[in-house]
């Protein structure tokens, strides 16, 4: 059995994401992720009898694939009790568990979505293992996560306070997984034709104050198993502020804050499906094929 190191604290962001929901979430991020999350499956040009939401902290994408018709039925995977509306109105069915642990028979579902979830498992190859078993044959999976630049501002100046004020740093935002890295797991997890894109998202705030309150509003803050329990010093995160105001601040004033959403869209095998040309089956060698393009632009 193939050991995964830890690097979430998982209980600790169950905790956060619930006390985010109990202080009244900040869902612009998530808003905006169910927004293309529907336009993506717009593209798809179909229907699918019945869909699961992945660990997707409240349920506006569970209510979206019904009100928009992508789906007919919907189970929703809660990380916490009472995210949703869980009731005959809400049009899904609910099930609190874990990403890493899903509760599902194989070959169950038409479609799978996650949304802001899978950045925080400590398995993400074995979680995107799971999420293909548990589709039918051609059935869909379109996830969104946080990667690449996310927060690459907060952890530049954070690095640079500690250092500066405390003579060393200590883990304080979590690391985020680069595009490249994401489309190797999506083949090795065994998803047909994947597609791996990233929308980079640029936020602007008064100040590093407002952008740390709004990672608290999303369940976002330091859950690394890692993590230094105590508390950053005010001076250090005085220092902290001042370092972003005079590095990552616009003409205004204002400050950036850099997200970079990740989706990912694979599909279960299936015989109907495009297949890529065996190798050796072209009928011109790319020397013949690099000549005809060379005369084409030639000829232009």
């Amino acid at each position: 059995m193939r050991e995964t190191s830890v690097l979430f604290d998982r209980s600790l962001i169950r905790r956060r994401n619930q006390r985010a929901l109990d202080a009244g979430y900040t869902g612009f991020l998530l808003e905006r992720a169910v927004e293309d999350l529907a336009d993506r499956l717009g593209a798809v040009l179909r229907k699918f009898p019945l869909a699961v939401d992945i660990g997707t902290v409240r349920d506006e994408a569970c209510r979206m694939l019904k009100e928009a018709g992508f789906a007919e039925e919907v189970v929703r995977l809660a990380p916490v009790v009472g995210s949703g509306q869980d009731s005959p109105a809400s049009g899904y069915v609910e099930v609190v568990g874990d990403e890493e642990a899903l509760p599902f028979a194989a070959e169950k579902f038409d479609l799978a979505v996650s949304l802001l979830s899978l950045q925080g498992v400590n398995d993400l190859p074995g979680t995107l293992i799971q999420i293909k078993r548990l589709l039918k044959a051609d059935g869909l999976f379109i996830g969104c996560l946080l990667g690449g630049n996310t927060l690459i501002e907060l952890r530049n100046v954070l690095m640079q306070a500690e250092t500066e004020i405390e003579g060393g740093i200590s883990p304080r935002v979590a690391p985020f997984a680069d595009i490249r890295d994401i489309g190797a797991l999506m083949q090795r997890a065994g998803f047909a034709l994947p597609v791996i894109d990233t929308e980079p998202l640029c936020v602007r705030y008064d100040n590093l104050f407002g952008l740390l309150r709004d990672l608290r509003g999303m369940g976002m803050t330091n859950a690394l198993a890692e993590r230094r329990r105590t508390g950053m010093k005010r001076t250090t995160l005085i220092r902290a502020a001042e370092l972003y105001a005079e590095q990552f601040s616009d003409a205004d004033g204002r400050i950036r804050a850099s997200f970079d959403l990740v989706w990912l869209l694979g599909w279960a095998p299936h015989e109907s499906q495009q297949k890529p040309l065996a190798r050796g089956s072209a009928r011109i060698n790319l020397s013949d094929a690099i000549k005809m393009v060379g005369e084409d632009k030639g000829g232009s």
